[in-house]
């Protein structure tokens, strides 16, 4: 493990320490590696907009509003090669969360997540997209080979 050092003003130290506290953290130490992968994180995808992702949406909807509910199920099938897999809840009479796991391409998963977001009576909506690259590669016993992804550090 590698250590550095770092100086802020002591106004920043007191919001940071505020965050630490109300996110949980043990120390600063975990915090700034969190802000840190999150930002590189952010950069990777900007980079590579065609990289391979992994991404859950989550959205609120009104299962009244007139055929939204088989307007989304549409979009989920027109888009099949990107949806893994949907979950539903009734949050009470009318309003409806679902949550989709996504996996492909960055450019891909966010053009659908942006289009099934922008559907009239969809609220809430909120992607987050965790960029993927090559782990380790290895054979089956019938000789098939392959790489499994996995998140990015």
């Amino acid at each position: 493990m590698e250590r550095f050092t770092i100086s802020l003003d002591d106004q920043l130290a007191a919001e940071f320490d505020r965050l630490i506290a109300e996110r949980g953290y043990d120390n600063r130490s975990e915090a700034v590696r969190d802000i840190l992968r999150g930002h590189l994180d952010r950069l990777r995808e900007a980079r590579d907009a065609d990289g391979p992702c992994v991404a859950n949406l989550s959205y609120v909807y009104n299962h009244h509003e007139r055929e939204l509910a088989e307007r989304l199920t549409q979009l989920q099938h027109e888009h099949h090669d990107l949806t893994l897999s949907t979950m539903h809840a009734h949050l009470d009479h009318d309003p409806c969360i679902e949550s989709v796991i996504l996996k492909g391409p960055a450019r891909a998963v966010r053009r659908f997540a942006g289009a099934l977001a922008a559907e009239c009576g969809v609220r809430h909506g909120q992607l987050n997209l965790v960029m993927l690259e090559a782990g380790q590669s290895h054979a089956h016993g019938d000789g098939r080979r392959h790489t499994h992804l996995k998140p990015s550090h």
